[in-house]
This record gives C-alpha cells, sequence and structure tokens, in this order.
C-alpha cells in the first residue's frame, strides 16, 4: 500500500496544472478593459489607484470562480499537488507587487506603477506557467515585455499599457487557452 500511495503521489506531482482559466481570462479582459477606461476619466492619481486596486480584487475572484469551475468540470481538485506548485509559484512577486505598491504610493511614485504591476505579474505567471500548459509562460513573458515597455515609456502611457496588457493579454490568451486548452 505504501509503494501504491508513492506511486500516486509522485505521479500527481508530476502532471501539469491544467485549470487555467480560458474564458475566465477573457472575462478578466473585458473588466480590465473597462476599468482602463474608467481610470482614464480623471487625472486623480488616488482615482486611478483606487480603480485599479478594486479591479484587482474583481479579477481575484473571477480567477478563483473560474479556476474552481474548470477543476470541478475536470475532476480535479484545484489544490492538488500541481494546483499548490501552481498557486505557491504565483504568490511571492505578486505579494511583491503588493508591497512595491505600498511603497511607491508613500513615496509618490503611482506613475511606477504600471510597469511594475505588469511585470510582477508577468513574473509571476512565469513562474506559475512551469507547472501548468506551454502557453502560460509565454503569457507570463508575454506581460514582462509589456511591463518593461511601461516603466521605459512616458508616465502618461501607463494606463495604455494596462489596458494593453492586463486587458489586450488577457484577452488573447484567454482564447487561446479556451481554444485548445478546454474552458
Amino acid at each position: 500500500m505504501d509503494n501504491l500511495r508513492y506511486i500516486r503521489e509522485t505521479m500527481e506531482g508530476a502532471s501539469a496544472f491544467t485549470a487555467v482559466p480560458g474564458w475566465g481570462g477573457v472575462a478578466m479582459g473585458i473588466t480590465a478593459l473597462g476599468t482602463a477606461a474608467l481610470a482614464s476619466t480623471r487625472q486623480d492619481g488616488n482615482f486611478w489607484l483606487a480603480t485599479w486596486v478594486v479591479e484587482a480584487l474583481i479579477s481575484f475572484c473571477i480567477a478563483a470562480w473560474a479556476v474552481y469551475r474548470k477543476a470541478g468540470r475536470a475532476a480535479v481538485p484545484p489544490l492538488s499537488k500541481p494546483g499548490r506548485k501552481f498557486a505557491l509559484s504565483f504568490s511571492p512577486p505578486m505579494i511583491a507587487g503588493l508591497l512595491l505598491t505600498i511603497a511607491l504610493y508613500r513615496a509618490g511614485h503611482i506613475e511606477m506603477l504600471p510597469g511594475s504591476w505588469l511585470l510582477l505579474y508577468g513574473a509571476a505567471v512565469t513562474n506559475a506557467g512551469a507547472f501548468s500548459v506551454r502557453i502560460v509562460p509565454a503569457m507570463g513573458l508575454c506581460f514582462m515585455l509589456c511591463g518593461v515597455c511601461a516603466l521605459f515609456s512616458p508616465a502618461g502611457w501607463g494606463n495604455g499599457y494596462m489596458a494593453a496588457g492586463f486587458g489586450g493579454l488577457h484577452i488573447l490568451f484567454g482564447l487561446v487557452i479556451a481554444r485548445k486548452h478546454g474552458g
């Protein structure tokens, strides 16, 4: 029995996390495009930041719901060994992003947030993608490239990069994931 348990755990650990939701990514992209439009209506940095923080919370809820839904359809627990590896790889860059957001806000450098967020989100997706299907790390690298461009572009372009990254890239890769990997 111990040998069978070891074999089962080894096989589970070697499998990929396939519950990355394509349609959830599309939904996250659509809400991000709406957020970019709303955030561009006022020149107030605090309004811009609050709008995007609310979007991050909405996107987190969409992603969590979509992962649980897709994992349920595949009869794979979201917190299986591959799911835990995915989550543990995704979390450190996201925590770094949260801390960097607080530090940059306190220092009065809100204009650095779009590049930082895109870069760190891309790092999180790339890291976690090592335990998922091939397209996920590619998506992460695209987010990182978008973040680098945002960091070295004029500050006024930041919201456009947010729309392109969190909106456009989520929609594009979400459609590819939905088509090739189901939902």
